[in-house]
């Protein structure tokens, strides 16, 4: 409905359509001020951590620079790149349809990127961590989250030396894509059925637990065990992440209820534009 005005306003009118105008320009921004200050405090708390690695000399985390055979790092890009491709025209698509969506890609990322980069010993000698790509699988389906995945894998590769460029491939397709496809299913396919905390919680621990049987199955069958082969190997892989693994797991479903839980209670425009039910 247009509300006409009058050719001349006088002095108190004025002054009382600019309050209007300050006011209504600070509930928008109040609005989504909560995201931007979510989003804002997991890039200080990644740049806390990318800090303190840069420091530290930890064990290896992901599959270390030059431990897989070139043919199955090369066999693991391959799997990769349909996931990639997929992903990248997704994600053009998103922004182009929801440009609002680019701040919640970015808290899916960051989200990613700091969990894991969390450090936890492993018995092995090794490191165990979060993936936090349970998260990004629920908001955007597991191919734009294989992108966010891998650029995650990057720059840790690039800058805290976590995982490797020939084993780039390997770590995204157990990091980035099957995790999120698990969770991304899991989330699908129990979503109105169960609790919605329930859900967000299955999905975020079953997308970590998988990582880790992938990574299993990865080594396994690059470097299988001299007397029971491939069998043996996976079983000594996975009993031994399975130790630091599942407390994880279940830690991270855990905290990814409580961010999902925010973001409901401060961003629900942005989850409703994403087609997120229960926002």
């Amino acid at each position: 409905m247009l509300i006409p005005f009058p050719c001349s306003v006088s002095k108190d009118q004025s002054v009382h359509l600019e309050k209007f105008l300050e006011e209504r320009t600070m509930i928008r921004f109040t609005n989504r001020a909560p995201l931007r200050l979510c989003l804002v405090s997991l890039l200080a708390l990644l740049a806390g951590l990318s800090a303190q690695s840069a420091l530290a000399k930890p064990p290896q985390m992901h599959i270390m620079e030059g431990f897989l055979p070139p043919m199955w790092a090369a066999l693991w890009f391959a799997i990769a790149l349909p996931f990639w491709v997929i992903g990248f025209f997704q994600i053009r698509r998103l922004i182009q349809h929801t440009p609002e969506a680019r701040v919640m890609l970015g808290l899916a990322a960051a989200f990613a990127f700091v969990l894991s980069a969390l450090k936890l010993p492993s018995v092995t000698g090794s490191c165990s961590h979060p993936t936090g790509t349970g998260l990004g699988a629920i908001l955007f389906g597991p191919f734009v989250m294989s992108i966010l995945g891998g650029i995650v894998l990057l720059f840790q590769a690039l800058l805290l030396a976590h995982g490797g460029l020939t084993t780039l491939g390997a770590n995204a397709v157990s990091m980035g894509m099957a995790g999120p496809l698990v969770g991304w299913l899991v989330w699908r396919g129990l979503r109105g059925r169960l609790n919605d905390s329930v859900t967000i919680f299955l999905a975020a621990a079953l997308a970590n637990l998988l990582t880790y049987v992938v990574t299993s199955a990865q080594l396994a069958v690059a470097h299988p065990d001299p007397a029971g082969g491939v069998a043996a190997s996976f079983a000594k892989f996975g009993a031994i992440f399975a130790v630091t693994q599942i407390p994880l797991a279940v830690s991270e479903g855990l905290l990814t209820v409580l961010i999902f839980r925010a973001l409901q209670q401060n961003a629900p425009a942005e989850l409703q534009a994403l087609g997120v039910r229960g926002a």
